[in-house]
């Protein structure tokens, strides 16, 4: 069950309106960095949390609050189309705004949805859940989740760049300071769960004996004419997981078979020549 209150989370002021800014905001909404991705990723993350019940409140209590960060972002957008002209006799006499329609405004902004927000990216494309990832492995979950939030925090951060607005400013400044949170609190419960090296493998319940574990530690170079990147992951230690040896392979010699599937069947629809 939800609960919803009439004010927003945070105070959403615009000086000046911006139609084009309107549109790169739709990004923070529905893009694959926006708060719709993390909202939905969050609940059903939670809606399939088994283990400590305290995770599973977590996520939901995050999620909600994504919730409340689609619903300033969406007045945002509204705010900052109050000046978009509704005609082409209204952007003539408003020399200030042709260029948004020439530069960049989204014209759905008018047409479809009456200047307000949509659940879309900056290019108009709805956000389809493809990058909503629970897999019901919390620690794996965990990582997605920061990921997520650091690839918010670096698009508010862009916004916050691309804009001379003092309330706009103020707003994404409050958003680059939750992710930070969300970030911290992510990578908090890795911690709790051991450490990154305690929770490494994902899953750490898969048996030594399901993995050839002669194949798990070594770094692949592949290149043809570039030396191996040297790193930890090369220098001969002991694994982050403590199961292993860092090691590299140069020219690694293939160990495979040369793929063939033979004849092709009749009734596959394959030319003659081909059976």
């Amino acid at each position: 069950m939800f609960h919803h209150s009439s004010k927003l989370q945070y105070e959403v002021r615009v000086d000046t309106p911006d139609p084009v800014f309107a549109k790169y905001l739709q990004q923070a909404i529905g893009g694959v960095e926006g708060e719709i991705r993390v909202a939905m990723q969050y609940l059903f993350q939670a809606m399939g949390a088994r283990g400590d019940s305290k995770f599973r409140d977590m996520l939901m209590m995050t999620a909600t609050e994504e919730l409340s960060h689609i619903e300033f972002l969406g007045h945002a957008v509204a705010l900052n189309l109050q000046t978009a002209p509704l005609s082409q006799q209204e952007a003539a006499a408003q020399d200030s705004v042709v260029g948004a329609i020439m530069g960049g405004m989204n014209p759905r902004h008018v047409l479809s949805s009456g200047l307000s927000a949509m659940p879309v990216n900056s290019n108009g494309v709805p956000f389809d859940m493809s990058h909503v990832y629970a897999t019901g492995n919390i620690a794996a979950d965990m990582l997605a989740n920061a990921m997520a939030e650091s690839s918010g925090r670096v698009l508010a951060s862009r916004l916050y760049n691309m804009t001379d607005d003092a309330g706009m400013k103020d707003m994404l400044s409050f958003l680059i300071a939750r992710d930070t949170m969300h970030q911290q609190q992510w990578m908090a419960v890795i911690e709790e769960l051991g450490g990154i090296e305690a929770c490494t493998p994902i899953p750490n319940s898969t048996p030594e004996s399901h993995e050839a574990m002669e194949h798990s530690y070594y770094f692949l170079n592949t290149s043809l004419d570039e030396p191996t990147p040297q790193g930890v992951w090369t220098n001969g230690g002991p694994t982050m997981d403590g199961r292993g040896t860092y090691m590299a392979k140069e020219k690694p010699e293939p160990q495979g078979q040369k793929p063939d599937l033979g004849k092709a069947r009749e009734g596959s629809g394959a030319q003659k020549e081909q059976m």
